[in-house]
């Protein structure tokens, strides 16, 4: 809690700095734009077991997941996205697509899910940050996700910032199925993107990449796997899966994380948290933070009823795990 409080603190500080820095002259000379992550570091690629940028540099993406889009769709806008890619820093975002809950997942209407993709892409392009497309489904939906694949890289295959996450968290399944399921995905995508990184799957909720690290897709390059970690939850026995991967020189991607039990609620383990964090920073591992979204739950980072239009996000409407989440994406 004393983590939290000093955090919280820091928080405020910056508010009343900035406060402050408005009441400047208006003919002070303002300091150039930096460069957004995209125009520093291009198209992204796989060399080993790294994610490196169009000159070869190891490059460790940090930034936040938004929630399902069939419950959340109203927080997919382009407000939302720059409060992320300004403000909180990320470098980039999460557009997660759900199935197989109720009539605005893709499989009922795949309509609002194509909007919502192109609203996300379009916001990412404009602030020049990295995007995953992420097919948000525990089952294997195979015909559907080769449907939704092959849309989505052919209208969005040339631009360098995306990324394509092909199945969330498999649950109670083989690693051989993860493996064939990825194996007739990643060619669809190649058709328009050849070159575009795709982070496959891994066993029981995205966690079993010591099974991938023992038997890793040959036929396909530019893949990272994904591991998901909650670190209230996920202690050493999944540190030690995935530092077995990191060994055997696996490419890991932390597509999914949080601070609290694995339920999304319950506390925040701070101490495990920055283990994995530390871990991820030591082997040039992305991360993204879960979630965007205003449920009335720990890892949701939003108020019950905050509004759509993420440049309305005043500190009231941030909770305490989006109060730490934009705490370490800005001192990261």
């Amino acid at each position: 809690m004393k983590k939290f409080f000093l955090i919280c603190a820091a928080a405020v500080a910056s508010v009343l700095f900035y406060s402050c820095t408005q009441q400047r002259p208006e003919q002070e000379t303002q300091p150039a734009e930096e460069p957004t992550p995209v125009e520093r570091h291009g198209a992204l690629s796989v060399q080993g077991r790294y994610l490196v940028d169009g000159n070869g540099e190891k490059v460790q993406l940090r930034g936040v997941s938004f929630g399902w889009h069939n419950w959340w769709h109203r927080f997919f806008n382009e407000a939302a996205v720059t409060k992320m890619a300004k403000e909180w820093r990320a470098t980039v975002v999460r557009c997660s697509i759900g199935l197989d809950l109720d009539d605005n997942c893709y499989d009922k209407n795949p309509e609002l899910a194509y909007a919502t993709v192109d609203s996300m892409v379009n916001a990412a392009v404009k602030n020049g940050i990295y995007i995953i497309v992420d097919f948000h489904s525990h089952k294997n939906n195979l015909p559907l996700a080769k449907e939704f694949f092959g849309t989505v890289s052919k209208k969005y295959g040339n631009l360098p910032n995306i990324i394509y996450e092909i199945w969330n968290e498999p649950l109670e399944v083989e690693w051989a199925e993860t493996k064939a399921y990825s194996e007739e995905i990643i060619p669809i995508i190649r058709v328009n993107a050849p070159d575009a990184v795709v982070i496959v799957p891994t066993p029981r909720w995205d966690q079993e990449v010591d099974k991938a690290a023992d038997d890793p897709i040959t036929k396909f390059d530019n893949l990272v796997y994904a591991l998901h970690h909650y670190s209230a939850t996920h202690k050493e026995y999944l540190l030690e899966k995935a530092k077995y991967a990191v060994d055997k020189g696996l490419p890991l991607f932390i597509s999914e994380s949080g601070a609290m039990l694995h339920t999304g609620d319950g506390i925040l383990d701070m101490d495990s948290w920055e283990t994995w964090l530390d871990f991820a920073k030591e082997n040039s591992i992305s991360w993204i933070a879960w979630s965007v979204s205003d449920k009335e739950e720990t890892c949701s980072m939003l108020v019950p009823g905050t509004p759509a239009d993420g440049s309305q996000w005043s500190e009231e409407y941030i909770k305490p795990w989006g109060v730490l989440v934009r705490h370490y994406l800005q001192t990261e």
